[in-house]
């Protein structure tokens, strides 16, 4: 079983190698798109997370037989959600990358749960964290299990501090008004941006993407950030 794979579609805008140690998130976003990917419940994809069978060891086979790069941590779950604190399943992949020479890039809601293992990231790699708002609230009516804004803000300028490489995933876009903010709050201790809309839900319809995606796009390049503006938003503007 290959567990390094390469992604495609929207997911090929934010990494060229990936792979996914967990099977489920426990996270419960509302904006998930892994359930209906995979083809799988919402309420069975968050109810049972679990690491993948022979994870490990598929993972190791891998690199074995592949010339190293950087792979992403994760597309279709979260590298750190609770269930890391038990299985440590993301922590023994990353070890597992960095002994073939491959560079790790995580993503992750998981906020401090993450910085346990910083001390394995060096300067090849990079943490990226997923920031919709600012506001607890907001955070824990679409992201409920998810760390909270705050401490994953932390979280990203511990890395910052250790010499890691910190990017922001704004994807999805929910508060415009909060996800510039965001930018204007992070940019001292953020590398990239990569900002991306709302999908397959009825409030991205209420939503001037024109505008938005014009307004993040100036404020970027005003505080002289590097940045990504995925397919989906540029065809807004």
């Amino acid at each position: 079983m290959s567990i390094i794979y390469k992604p495609t579609g929207r997911a090929a805008e934010y990494a060229e190698y990936a792979a996914n140690l967990y099977s489920g998130c426990s996270h419960k976003c509302k904006y998930c798109y892994a359930p209906a990917a995979l083809r799988r419940s919402k309420e069975e994809f968050h109810a049972n997370p679990k690491p993948r069978t022979k994870i490990l060891e598929s993972l190791e086979a891998d690199c074995k037989k592949m010339n190293p790069c950087s792979v992403l941590f994760s597309f279709t779950t979260d590298p750190y959600q609770p269930i890391e604190e038990e299985s440590g399943v993301t922590q023994q992949g990353i070890q597992t990358l960095k002994k073939y020479g491959f560079a790790v890039e995580i993503l992750t809601k998981g906020g401090m749960r993450a910085a346990k293992d910083f001390d394995l990231l060096d300067e090849r790699d990079a943490f990226a964290t997923t920031l919709t708002f600012l506001n607890k609230t907001d955070s824990l009516e679409w992201e409920p299990d998810a760390a909270e804004p705050q401490e994953r803000i932390e979280a990203m300028k511990i890395a910052h501090a250790r010499g890691i490489k910190v990017w922001a995933s704004l994807e999805p876009v929910i508060d415009p008004e909060q996800s510039l903010e965001i930018i204007r709050q992070t940019h001292s201790f953020v590398d990239l941006f990569k900002v991306g809309k709302l999908n397959h839900h009825p409030l991205a319809s209420t939503i001037n993407w024109h505008s938005f995606g014009h307004r993040a796009k100036k404020l970027l390049e005003e505080l002289g950030k590097n940045y990504y503006l995925k397919h989906d938003l540029r065809l807004q503007m």
